[in-house]
């Protein structure tokens, strides 16, 4: 008997189930809207099985029926990589799909490099890349839409692993014209008569204000974006902690930025991969892994490579 589907409509009904509406998942997956509905409507009457109720203005949620559809969906997905990786591994070669989210506060340094790197190292490799805050790595994890994820050491839930990659200590990030930013290195006590502009990022926000033991921080601005926080620093909106640099003391708007050490007794924030707690890789997330161990180092990635003044 033929099938009645395809690895594409597959992969797009496991889209709009995690993403909860065909908008998101067609961003998600850079595709059009119509095509991923058509997909999803094709699949339905083959099977003659309503899969989501579809609920104006609040996006579509699975049926009982979609509900089990939806996990041998994706067994399907999973097999389909596996296959991939040993058809690779049969060619001496390492190939298939490989989706990976890096943290919105560092992609912009690590993530395009790192991918070329590892696309002219595996040219087979099927590479997929997003951004995201934590939170939304780890649900993304969670749900199969990505493989890896590299983030920071912040609160990971036990279903998931962390393998560190890099210690980047904290640092402050002062206008050049600031009262501390002459000084060698600042403490939170220091900083804290001073307004902070913070970025406001689940679960980043929590580690910058646990900085500030024993004084609390005058958070004068929140801003989600790194673009924005910096450049309100360098206007003179308040000062800002981070753990990375981006490689260049400038804001996007071409001001000066100037990086001090923050003296703490908290140990350095840790940057790795999050993956799977259960389960051995499949091999090309285990030649990433690798990859990552080899390349993410402070000699080759000086953008990350901690605060100087």
């Amino acid at each position: 008997m033929p099938l009645r589907f395809t690895l594409r409509q597959i992969e797009y009904l496991v889209a709009v189930a995690d993403a909860g509406s065909v908008a998101l998942a067609a961003e998600r997956l850079h595709v059009s809207s119509p095509s991923i509905s058509a997909a999803i409507s094709q699949i339905e009457a083959d099977f003659g099985l309503q899969l989501f109720i579809r609920r104006h203005a609040q996006g579509l949620s699975l049926t009982p029926a979609g509900r089990d559809f939806l996990i041998e969906a994706r067994g399907i997905l999973a097999a389909a990589a596996r296959l991939n990786d040993r058809a690779a591994e049969l060619a001496g070669r390492v190939g298939g799909p490989l989706a990976v989210g890096c943290l919105l506060t560092f992609a912009q340094v690590l993530l395009p490099r790192l991918r070329r790197s590892f696309a002219l190292a595996h040219p087979s490799v099927a590479f997929q890349q997003s951004e995201a805050d934590h939170a939304a790595l780890i649900d993304a994890l969670r749900h199969g839409r990505i493989d890896a994820a590299l983030s920071y050491d912040m609160q990971v839930p036990a279903d998931l692993a962390f393998l560190p990659l890099l210690e980047l200590p904290p640092h402050a990030l002062l206008p050049a014209d600031h009262p501390l930013a002459s000084r060698p290195a600042v403490t939170a006590q220091d900083l804290a008569p001073h307004p902070m502009v913070l970025l406001d990022l689940p679960y980043s926000a929590d580690y910058f204000l646990s900085l500030f033991t024993g004084a609390r921080p005058r958070i004068a601005e929140r801003t989600r974006d790194m673009g924005v926080m910096r450049a309100m620093v360098a206007n003179g909106f308040g000062f800002s902690i981070a753990n990375i640099r981006l490689g260049s003391d400038r804001a996007p708007d071409g001001r000066r930025l100037v990086f001090v050490p923050l003296v703490t007794a908290q140990p350095p924030m840790r940057m790795g991969l999050l993956l799977p707690a259960q389960g051995k890789p499949r091999g090309t997330v285990a030649a990433f892994i690798d990859h990552c161990r080899a390349t993410v180092t402070d000699a080759m990635l000086p953008g990350l490579s901690g605060p100087a003044a």
